[in-house]
């Protein structure tokens, strides 16, 4: 519903330097179409790629009524706060967006269009986009994809939020500036917004996680020949004891390769302190056996081509040196994608092997 170039304005309350603004600011560095303005009033006239790091040059207000000036279209919300319940100063700004005419998409647990006093409030022609929600005509998996021509990456993390969903639509746009048939598969809120459509995981009953991927990828890849490549964006980790989600993107994808995505130096899952992460060596094997399992008959196994590394917290010559452990104890390329070794990590994948 979110058209490409529809003009967007972000309702960020408090989300430009942490990860509860994790969708906005994805949007703000990958979506195509035009970003207008951001509304985070505690951060109202700061410059946005002094405060993010982000090279887009976005007015930041403080209210609906002065984002109005610079002729959005549409409202996005660009938090993903714990829960997904939307925060009552954003549920604000959502009304003053729908009383000014505005249509809203939002990626929350919350939906606001079954809100009665929101619903109200859209205007003719307009409307709320609710993305996290479970497709119709589900089917349970059966390795459907692994019978498509065309090579499949799919990219899992050693934690949450270390970056999955940017190595893939990093790596797509490298694959489409050599002229490549590229394609992306969103799998949670903000990649669903970047890409106009695709599969909100975490909105699927269990059971039909795995089919609803095998869908999203069977979709995106109509008509790929076997030089095609289509990223598929990871979600959680195996090694999040809260985590379902890396399975049925692997059983529904049927990936023909793999990337592991790693934050430099972490060593603990971040929200748990108790749960240490694994060696990379051994979560390596563990991403192969799994991927090794449930394939149809001739499919063959996938392999972890690259590790993609986490950076942003590290200065140039730390981010270096750890690129070059990293590397040097898997035995695999390893690259910033954000950092610009999307093109080193794209040459890992279309290497022989």
């Amino acid at each position: 519903m979110l058209t490409a170039d529809a003009p967007v304005l972000l309702l960020q309350h408090d989300g430009l330097e942490d990860l509860s603004g994790k969708t906005g600011l994805a949007l703000l560095r990958y979506r195509q179409g035009p970003v207008v303005a951001v509304l985070d009033p505690g951060r109202a006239g700061a410059d946005l790629p002094t405060l993010t790091g982000i090279p887009r040059s976005v007015p930041v207000v403080a209210s609906v009524a002065e984002a109005m000036l610079y002729g959005p279209q549409v409202a996005v919300v660009g938090l993903a706060p714990s829960g997904g319940r939307l925060p009552p100063p954003v549920r604000e700004a959502v009304a003053e967006a729908l009383r000014a005419g505005l249509s809203v998409a939002s990626g929350l647990h919350t939906r606001l269009g079954e809100d009665p006093d929101l619903a109200a409030l859209v205007q003719p022609g307009r409307w709320i986009w609710d993305l996290r929600r479970e497709p119709g005509q589900l089917t349970v998996a059966t390795g459907l994809a692994a019978a498509l021509p065309c090579r499949r990456i799919l990219a899992l993390g050693s934690d949450m939020s270390v970056g999955k969903m940017s190595v893939a639509l990093e790596l797509t746009a490298a694959a489409r500036g050599r002229g490549l048939d590229a394609r992306f598969v969103g799998t949670g809120q903000a990649g669903i917004l970047i890409a106009g459509g695709g599969v909100a995981l975490d909105a699927v009953r269990v059971d039909y996680a795995a089919g609803a991927v095998e869908q999203a990828v069977r979709s995106t890849a109509e008509g790929a020949g076997p030089e095609a490549l289509v990223f598929v964006e990871g979600q959680g980790s195996f090694c999040h004891p809260g985590s379902t989600a890396s399975l049925p993107l692997l059983r529904g994808s049927q990936p023909t390769d793999l990337l592991l995505v790693h934050r430099a130096g972490q060593a603990t899952i971040r929200n748990l302190p108790q749960v240490p992460l694994p060696p990379l060596p051994q979560l390596i094997a563990v991403c192969e056996a799994m991927a090794a399992l449930a394939l149809p008959v001739g499919g063959r196994p996938a392999r972890v081509r690259a590790v993609a590394l986490n950076t942003a917290h590290l200065d140039d010559s730390a981010a270096q040196a750890a690129i070059e452990t990293v590397a040097r104890d898997t035995g695999l390329p390893c690259a910033d994608a954000v950092r610009g070794g999307a093109e080193a990590l794209l040459d890992a994948l279309l290497g022989p092997g």
